[in-house]
């Protein structure tokens, strides 16, 4: 999709520039390509600088309870440094590398509800603008792919997905968020668990898979939250149903030894782990068949639901660009 904007801090007869990402879902730790075109104003500019900023839809929690806004997660310079003549058009290619914990947006061409987006910055004769956002479509690493398609096959069903501000404890977390895939138990666990919530936090190594368990409350027990963590390669190959079984029986069976793969991980103080209401409010069904976990619609709401909230996040952030203090 291309955003075109006159550059407004020039005002009148500055320049303006179309972002396009080249199409397909990126991937986390991979090259995002694509190219950005510019066209010269009434005058001559100088071009100091051309940036892309990627930017997510946080919540946070705080003592008055939640609130969602934009953090920038990452910042890349690819262009400046020249003059745009009047009226020219020039092209500047960029391939920069996603971080590693980019969060996943879609699985099987289906959107999680995740909203993601890249950001241009033009910086002309002291002046900045940021332009709008073009969605930034992600898809699952391979390791990540197989945990969700074995969840699927176990019965595990798609609740929701979120990004939440803070971070996990005992993991080699790098951005300030992490994203969180809330999983409706499978039949058997139905009766011991209320939700599990997965969270995957890749590196160039591997993936860490950080599962925690809404443990049910029994007769004479209150309900709690068990929470561990295993260590995957990008490539492994393994028997994925059996391998996260285990991992999901050790989990509510919470035992206190989890071998060379996992280890215990907190979050940190003044987060409460679980019961989070999910970003979209996607109601979602996880649904495993021959080819492992597919993702599907329930009630023909979730579509909607999307679209209007990413159509929120955009225009809202616009508003919130004269605050950047930008310009001079």
């Amino acid at each position: 999709m291309v955003f075109k904007r006159l550059l407004g801090s020039l005002g009148v007869g500055g320049p303006t520039v179309d972002t396009v990402l080249d199409p397909g879902a990126a991937r986390p730790g991979a090259a995002l390509t694509g190219r950005i075109h510019l066209r010269g104003g009434s005058a001559d500019f100088d071009i100091e600088h051309i940036a892309l900023e990627l930017v997510a839809r946080v919540e946070a929690e705080h003592a008055d309870g939640e609130s969602e806004g934009a953090v920038a997660f990452e910042r890349f310079t690819v262009g400046g440094g020249f003059r745009l003549a009047e009226g020219a058009e020039h092209t500047v290619p960029f391939s920069v590398p996603l971080p590693w914990e980019t969060p996943v947006t879609e699985l099987y061409g289906q959107d999680l509800g995740i909203v993601l987006g890249v950001r241009t910055e033009l910086a002309v004769a002291g002046a900045r603008d940021k332009g709008d956002l073009d969605r930034l479509t992600v898809g699952p690493l391979p390791a990540q792919e197989a945990v969700l398609e074995a969840l699927g096959q176990l019965g595990f069903g798609f609740r929701s997905a979120d990004l939440e501000y803070g971070r996990i404890g005992g993991t080699g977390q790098q951005l300030p968020f992490y994203q969180e895939i809330e999983l409706t138990p499978a039949p058997q666990y139905a009766h011991q668990v209320n939700e599990i919530e997965l969270t995957f936090l890749a590196h160039p190594g591997g993936v860490e898979v950080v599962l925690e368990a809404d443990k049910r409350g029994g007769l004479f027990t209150e309900g709690h939250d068990a929470l561990a963590r295993f260590t995957v390669g990008h490539r492994d190959a393994r028997d994925w149903s059996a391998e996260v079984g285990g991992w999901v029986r050790q989990l509510i069976d919470h035992r206190a030894s989890y071998g060379t793969h996992a280890a215990y991980g907190h979050h940190d103080a003044g987060h409460h782990p679980g019961h989070h209401s999910g970003g979209p409010g996607v109601g979602t069904a996880v649904a495993a068949g021959a080819a492992g976990l597919a993702v599907g619609v329930a009630g023909g709401l979730v579509a909607a639901e999307v679209v209007d909230e990413v159509g929120d996040f955009f225009e809202g952030d616009e508003g919130d660009e004269g605050d950047e203090g930008d310009e001079g």
